[in-house]
């Protein structure tokens, strides 16, 4: 099951660089991370990282109008065309220099790509039945400096370049008589943002220094006329005209603009300046915008984290805020103009504002540092990452892992002090919870805490160098302690805490894991090897050398070889899968090693990046970087805009002059395996990487033969033979008819069933249910299966409670999540009712009141009829 396991989401990075943008119901955020895609679900609360990747980090990332396509380009200009239906690479292409942004038409039919001073317009392909690459139709020409931003007009007949020489240009998609280019002019700094107006060719254009400028256009859209070809038959209009048929790579019409208007004879297309606006103050710096056509908002992001919100063209203040001390780096807005997707680079931060209520949609921040360390929770429904930034963060993962949201932490109920100061390095909780160890680096000593009262139980002092690793045995108060002084000591809380054993290494430790059923040990160690240990004996029982499946590539400022290099390198952390027959192990490379324990031989190597943005990801360094004074890595040239991370002076937050930046070398520094089985996680330097089983796209018969085909299997269902169609069903171990098999079994016949099933199917059986389980509807219906599966065969299963306890697990697993979302509907109905009970209680006692007031005005009205009709009869009397 190891070669089935693949990538699956990523964690801990929610945006790094490039532009954001909303899908087409305006529901999901897309944000690139590094060099894969996320997708962050804001109705559903759940986030998906798409199965693709680029070779150095994304830049920017076009999406089609029907939302079905994106185009992801990476720093070099290697773009890759991706399905956003099926998640899969459709077509590879290279720009061959660095892209600085990709539009879409609104028809769809075309894109524009610019880099360097040039926009290039292909046509966009998947429009026909037919697959056409990517098809160049124009080449623009007219910034002297790099372009920066791109819109098109809603007919998709225009579009508008920004320019980092503080000029716009506008240009025709086909061959307008009355437009060809148009440049504008009129600021004083870079073009950050350039917007049409909704059906016009009105233009609005923000700079860096913060100042808009609105350019008015006398002539409509419909006034635009295309320009006849002499060689075009007569007769024929604009709509059958036929696109000249072009292969991929070949040069399309090339079309060089010049500084002012095209000298033609046409009077028509005159665009003049009308407004002009410059702010001072925190309108400097300006670095994002963002332009909703239908609502005239506009909104504007700045290198201080505050963002305006303009109502246009009369430049209304709507809105400000600050949403960060750092620099805003993308800005998109949804569909309806609502909700606004702010990208922080600085701190990785990613934020959904919904301005009208004035309140957070989505607002996450990554370990902005590298992760150090990972747990997955005993029911494997929660992941929790710590990193180098200080920060702990909970990821939740709901049906499967590629279906998740996650959350800070935000509750510290207990601190735990040592008596001296010691700089710990290495932490572990026992099995039950009550327990905390630290390790210390400086004085080689280990503290015991209770985790109930906080209170320091115990310093155990013997080691001769730093603790690089704690582990507790699952199954025994037996606590195990790796040190760079070459041993392993496990430490016996029954006997004062007194060393049971010591294990004597050939190198430093550096990892040390207990086997789930705790009779094994295994030990990884600086010489790159991991050793396997009795910890009731203290032999050693295997060995494995795994220094050259780690396969280090040289880092950029590298004095030696990889292969010299690779000598130095060793795993620094290991996990046994949940059924005890394999181990994971990880360490200084951009491998990840499962080995077999029994047979000592290599399963499995998963490379977790193909980022190229990494440090240390080649084996051979690029001679065109070479010189005869070292290499050009050596050559700091600043932050800037350029790749690697930022590097500050400690306490400057803006304005630090000596801002530099350095490539982060890949390694893996934390591994664990899901309780379930099923998974595993590993902290590296892109984020948290979780790796799972997708069985659906897995076929593994059991005892196949002819006989067994879904035509047999339904004749059995058809005469009733449950048994025998549920045993037919597992040796073909499709899972749809797995399910119909299950379903079709009367609800009475299931303890029937159940105790007339072979052993050897009742744990296949126990599992598929707790897999149905977890994502069916059928709650009563499978949870009558599994219990009548685990009283009638209970003993049996408790034998072999070590080999199947992930699948227990994930039974328990999938009952305690319909348990909680059964008790918030409970609760949620019980509020329910009290409230309708107690509003008609209140509208009883109200009618009451209504009523009693009715009667009393009633006696009311009948004494003053009678008082009159008495005094009536008075005033007669006195007249006769």
């Amino acid at each position: 099951m190891m070669f089935l396991l693949q990538f699956s989401n990523l964690f801990g990075a929610v945006y790094r660089q490039g532009n954001l943008s909303f899908s087409k119901d305006g529901n999901a955020v897309i944000s690139p991370v590094g060099n894969r895609i996320s997708v962050f679900d804001l109705k559903n609360n759940t986030s998906e990282t798409l199965p693709v990747s680029t070779t150095k980090n994304i830049t920017c990332v076009g999406l089609s109008p029907d939302g079905n396509l994106a185009i992801v380009v990476d720093e070099d200009g290697a773009a890759l065309l991706v399905s956003l239906i099926t998640r899969a690479v459709l077509h590879h292409f290279h720009f061959h220099k660095p892209v600085n942004s990709i539009r879409f038409s609104p028809d769809g039919r075309k894109f524009v790509v610019t880099k360097e001073n040039v926009a290039l317009m292909y046509y966009a392909p998947g429009k026909q039945r037919e697959f056409n690459a990517f098809v160049l139709d124009k080449s623009y020409y007219g910034p002297y400096d790099e372009t920066t931003c791109i819109d098109w007009t809603d007919d998709s007949k225009c579009f508008a370049v920004g320019s980092k020489d503080m000029s716009t240009w506008v240009f025709g998609a086909e061959r307008w008589v009355n437009l060809i280019y148009y440049s504008l002019g009129g600021h004083k700094d870079v073009i950050v943002g350039c917007f049409f107006e909704k059906d016009s060719l009105d233009l609005y254009t923000v700079s860096q220094d913060g100042t808009l400028c609105v350019w008015e256009s006398d002539t409509e859209l419909d006034e635009l006329t295309l320009k006849r070809n002499k060689a075009k038959p007569p007769g024929e209009g604009e709509e059958d005209e036929v696109e000249e048929e072009r292969t991929e790579g070949q040069e399309g019409e090339v079309i060089r603009g010049k500084a002012g208007t095209p000298k033609e004879k046409e009077k028509t297309k005159n665009v003049r300046f009308k407004h002009f606006f410059n702010k001072e103050g925190d309108f400097n710096n300006l670095t994002a915008a963002a332009f909703h056509k239908p609502t005239h908002i506009l909104v504007t992001g700045f290198a201080s984290g505050i963002f305006h919100l303009h109502e246009l063209p009369e430049f209304n203040l709507i809105h400000s805020l600050s949403i960060s001390d750092q620099r805003i780096a993308s800005v998109a807005l949804n569909c309806s103009g609502d909700w606004i997707a702010f990208g922080c680079s600085g701190m990785g931060q990613l934020l959904v504002w919904e301005w009208q209520s004035e309140s957070y949609v989505f607002k996450q921040q990554g370990h902005f540092n590298n992760m150090a360390s990972l747990a997955y929770s005993p029911d494997g429904q929660y992941i929790v990452t710590g990193g180098d930034d200080g920060k702990v963060s909970t990821s939740y993962l709901q049906s499967s892992p590629k279906s998740t949201h996650e959350d800070p932490v935000y509750r510290n109920f207990r601190t735990f002090t040592s008596p001296r100061p010691a700089q710990f390095s290495s932490l572990a909780v026992d099995v039950s919870g009550e327990l905390v160890s630290a390790g210390a680096q400086d004085s080689f000593e280990i503290f015991l805490w209770s985790m109930q009262t906080g209170r320091l139980l115990e310093v155990l002092g013997g080691h001769e160098g730093p603790v690089s690793c704690l582990c507790f045995s699952p199954v025994q108060s037996i606590l195990a302690s790796a040190s760079w002084d070459r041993t392993v000591r496990l430490w016996d809380m029954m006997d004062s805490w007194q060393v049971k054993e010591t294990l004597h290494l050939t190198s430093d430790g550096l990892s040390v894991t207990y086997r789930p059923d705790g009779q094994e040990l295994a030990v990884a160690t600086l010489n790159g090897e991991i050793s396997f240990w009795d910890p009731h004996t203290a032999s050693q029982t295997a060995s494995v050398a795994g220094r050259h499946d780690l396969q280090t590539g040289r880092k950029e400022t590298d004095k030696i070889t990889a292969k010299q290099s690779a000598k130095g390198k060793s795993f620094t952390s290991l996990c046994y899968s949940a059924d005890g027959e394999s181990i994971l192990a990880g360490g200084q490379s951009k491998f990840v090693c499962i080995y077999n324990v029994k047979e000592q031989m290599l399963m499995k190597k998963f490379e977790i990046s193909c980022n190229l943005s990494f440090d240390a990801m080649e084996e051979f360094l690029d001679r065109r970087k070479m010189t005869e004074f070292g290499s050009l890595a050596l050559v700091d040239e600043g932050a800037g805009d350029g790749e690697g991370v930022n590097i500050s002076l400690p306490g400057v937050r803006r304005g630090d002059m000596s801002s530099r930046h350095f490539k982060p070398e890949i390694r893996v520094s934390s591994l664990r395996f899901s309780p379930t089985g099923r998974s595993w996680a590993a902290t590296t330097t892109e984020g948290l990487l979780v790796y799972s089983l997708d069985g659906s796209m897995v076929f593994d018969p059991y005892d196949l033969d002819l006989d067994v085909t879904p035509a047999s299997i339904r004749k059995q269902l058809r005469l009733q033979e449950w048994t025998s169609a549920i045993i037919l069903a597992f040796r073909l171990n499709e899972k749809a008819l797995k399910q119909e098999v299950l379903e079709t079994v009367p609800h009475e016949q299931i303890p029937v069933v159940c105790g007339s099933l072979p052993d050897i199917y009742v744990e296949k059986l126990l599992g598929f249910v707790s897999a149905c389980l977890e994502k069916s509807g059928h709650l009563q219906f499978y949870m009558t299966w599994a219990q009548s599966l685990l009283m009638l065969h209970g003993q049996k299963l408790k034998n072999r409670s070590g080999a199947i306890l992930p699948t227990l697990q994930a039974l328990q697993k999938s009952i305690q999540r319909h348990f909680d979302n059964l008790s918030k509907l409970c609760d949620f109905n019980m509020y329910n009712i009290k409230y309708a009970v107690a509003l008609s209680k209140q509208r009883g006692v109200k009618r009451a009141a209504e009523e009693e007031e009715r009667e009393d005005d009633e006696d009311e009205e009948e004494e003053a009829s009678e008082e009159l009709s008495e005094a009536s009869w008075e005033d007669a009397e006195m007249i006769l």
